[in-house]
């Protein structure tokens, strides 16, 4: 997969975590772990080590919407909007671009 369309699958799992907060804490955690996984996958994959360090911060900011947003201000609000652009791209084939 692209960047853009690894990023936009994470995208994909922070909106069920959105979508799931506060409502089903089961459901919610099950998107959480998936979208974490799916950031360390990214993080590991070597095509983009160029990227490490936003793929880095972009894992933490998650994180700290996951907690409460005490230490950035984050809310999955937010980031579900952040991470739709990327799957936006990768649907429009845009990913060979520089952005």
């Amino acid at each position: 997969m692209s960047f853009m369309e690894q990023l936009g699958n994470i995208g994909s799992e922070v909106g069920r975590a959105k979508k799931w907060q506060n409502k089903d804490e089961e459901l919610f955690w099950g998107a959480v772990e998936r979208a974490l996984e799916l950031f360390d996958l990214t993080f590991r994959d070597l095509r983009w080590r160029e990227r490490v360090y936003e793929i880095a911060r972009a894992k933490e900011v998650f994180s700290d919407a996951v907690l409460g947003g005490k230490e950035y201000g984050s809310n999955l609000e937010d980031l579900e909007k952040y991470f739709y652009y990327f799957a936006l791209m990768a649907q429009n084939k845009i990913y060979g671009k520089k952005i």
